[in-house]
């Protein structure tokens, strides 16, 4: 289940909530009660695993032609 990051606009409380994709988004805030909470999104970690994310994994390896 997905961890969604909220904070009200009112109180300024900060909190995270696991709610499933077809749960409605949070819209009233759980300490001051005020309909304020915006979602907050921000970057996600990326990881490069496996091969073909190198420059040595990719394209094909030509041999040297010897003279």
């Amino acid at each position: 289940m997905p961890t969604y990051h909220y904070r009200c606009k009112n109180c300024q409380y900060d909190f995270t909530e696991q709610q499933s994709f077809n749960d409605d988004p949070i819209t009233v805030c759980p300490r001051c009660g005020q309909a304020q909470i915006r979602k907050i999104f921000s970057a996600v970690p990326i990881e490069f695993k496996g091969h073909g994310f190198y420059r040595t994994d990719s394209g094909s390896h030509s041999s040297s032609s010897s003279k």
